[in-house]
C-alpha cells in the first residue's frame, strides 16, 4: 500500500496571485555571465576531474531537479553528506526579483546532509551539455560530491555555494527567507513559483524536505494574507 502524500498548501492559485510579467532589467551589479572562455575552462576541468566520459553526473537539488537545462541519459536520486539545501544565494533582483522585492535562490551550503537527483551526461555530447549547464547555473566554482543512490556510489558535480562568494546570504532566519519567497517576482517567475515546482516535484520523486515544507506553509500564509496582487 502506497503512502498519501501531504498536500501542499501553496497551491497553483496562490502562485497566480503573485505572477505577473516582469521584463528583464539587465544584468545585476557586480555579476556578468561567464566568457565563452570561462565557459570552456570550466567545463575541461569537469571532464578532466570526472572518472571517464561515460561518468559525468551532475546533482540537482533545486530548479534543475524539475529544469534539467541539458539533455541526460539516466538520472538516479541521491543522497550528498556534508551539504544541505539552503535559500543562501541572493539577492536576485533579476531573474526572479527585483529591486523592491529581491529574491533567494536554493544552492547548497556546509553542513548536514541533502537528498537531491543525481543526471549522468551523454557521453557523445559532453561538450554541448556541459556549456548549457554552465552557463545557466550561478557563476561558482563546481564542486566534486560523493553521492549514495540505490545502485551504489557516485561522484558527481554540483553548484554548491562557497560562503566568501559576494552572493552568499548566511544567517537569515526562516522568517525573513518566506518574507522574500511571498514578494519576490522576476523576469522568469516568482519565488513563491520556483518554491512550489521545487517541493512538488521533490514529493513526487519521494523526497520529504521538512524545511522546504515548512516555507512552503509560510510562504501561503503571506500570499493568502494580501489582500492584492504584488505590485510592478
Amino acid at each position: 500500500m502506497t503512502a498519501t502524500r501531504k498536500r501542499m498548501r501553496l497551491t497553483q492559485e496562490l502562485v497566480a496571485r503573485v505572477s505577473r510579467e516582469v521584463a528583464d532589467p539587465g544584468p545585476m551589479p557586480g555579476l556578468m555571465a561567464p566568457s565563452d572562455d570561462q565557459v570552456i575552462a570550466t567545463r575541461r576541468d569537469v571532464v578532466r576531474k570526472a572518472a571517464s566520459a561515460d561518468a559525468v553526473w551532475f546533482f540537482a537539488f533545486g530548479s534543475l531537479i524539475w529544469k534539467p537545462a541539458c539533455d541526460f541519459v539516466e538520472q538516479r536520486v541521491a543522497l550528498a553528506h556534508g551539504w544541505h539545501r539552503s535559500f543562501c544565494l541572493g539577492w536576485d533582483t533579476r531573474y526572479r526579483g527585483n529591486k523592491a522585492a529581491p529574491g533567494l535562490m536554493l544552492s547548497l551550503d556546509i553542513g548536514g546532509q541533502c537528498r537531491g537527483v543525481a543526471f549522468r551526461v551523454p557521453s557523445d555530447a559532453i561538450e554541448s551539455n556541459l556549456d548549457k549547464l554552465i552557463r545557466r547555473e550561478p557563476p561558482v566554482p563546481p564542486r566534486w560530491l560523493s553521492l549514495r543512490t540505490d545502485a551504489g556510489p557516485i561522484r558527481a558535480f554540483a553548484f554548491a555555494m562557497d560562503r566568501n562568494h559576494p552572493q552568499y546570504v548566511g544567517r537569515i532566519s526562516l522568517e525573513a527567507v518566506a518574507d522574500a519567497l511571498a514578494t519576490a517576482v522576476g523576469m522568469w517567475g516568482s519565488m513563491a513559483d520556483y518554491l512550489y515546482n521545487t517541493v512538488e516535484n521533490l514529493e513526487a520523486l519521494g523526497i520529504h524536505d521538512r524545511q522546504l515544507w515548512r516555507l512552503q506553509e509560510m510562504v501561503a500564509e503571506r500570499i493568502e494574507a494580501m489582500d492584492v496582487t504584488v505590485s510592478p
